[in-house]
């Protein structure tokens, strides 16, 4: 492989890939009722799984879900988006538990970075969150929109269900609930990464943050990586 997975801070860092799904109150930010992370390291030539989290496991799907506040119900466009309904968050866990489960599994003498499909609603929904997931909230993250634009230029667009098309990963039947995206979105991430590692044109963990990182809203990223569950 390229210089890129080579590279010593490329290969100590652990890439937690991070998905929510939320709803959206009028006049409050997004809320939070689904959350699903994966954490992945680059070792031995290859690509595995370092951590799951999941604030409600129901074998054999991996799903975590959040009960939101009274002031952001679930509406008829996020059931009709994710197929989640107020009645499935009836029992769920709140923000504060369900993110502050997600927190402690940080180890903060490990270095990592969140990767999400379009990072910005991750980093603002972190830092709406800050309080329930400190940790989680001042990690620097990595986009795979500007990545994708940077490694398979002149697509119709960089959503991802057309990056799914581009690289032939089928499209999950549970679309748009939070773990699933998850797995697609990893699945797309180490597809990038093994362009830029062929190409030669992402050398290093440096420039790969140049072209795709997002800086965490609340201070400086924290270093830590997800314990294995």
């Amino acid at each position: 492989m390229g210089s890129l997975t080579d590279d010593p801070d490329f290969l100590a860092t652990t890439y937690v890939v991070i998905d929510f799904e939320a709803t959206t109150p009028a006049g409050h930010p997004a809320q939070p009722i689904e959350v699903a992370a994966l954490a992945l390291r680059y070792e031995h030539g290859g690509w595995a799984e370092a951590g799951r989290f999941a604030s409600l496991i129901r074998p054999p799907e991996f799903a975590s879900l959040i009960r939101p506040p009274e002031f952001a119900p679930v509406t008829r466009f996020n059931t009709l988006h994710s197929g989640l309904t107020s009645e499935h968050l009836a029992s769920a866990p709140t923000p504060a538990e369900a993110l502050g489960a997600l927190d402690r599994r940080f180890n903060p003498d490990s270095r990592y970075l969140l990767v999400a499909q379009h990072a910005a609603t991750e980093a603002g929904l972190l830092y709406n969150q800050r309080e329930h997931c400190p940790v989680a909230a001042r990690i620097d993250l990595l986009d795979t929109i500007p990545l994708a634009r940077c490694m398979v230029p002149g697509l119709a667009d960089y959503r991802l269900d057309t990056l799914l098309g581009h690289y032939s990963i089928p499209l999950p039947a549970d679309r748009h609930r939070a773990a699933a995206d998850v797995r697609v979105t990893a699945r797309v991430f180490t597809r990038l990464i093994e362009d830029a590692d062929r190409e030669g044109s992402v050398r290093d963990l440096t420039e790969l943050v140049k072209v795709a990182g997002r800086t965490a809203k609340v201070g400086r990223p924290a270093q830590g990586e997800l314990f294995t569950l």
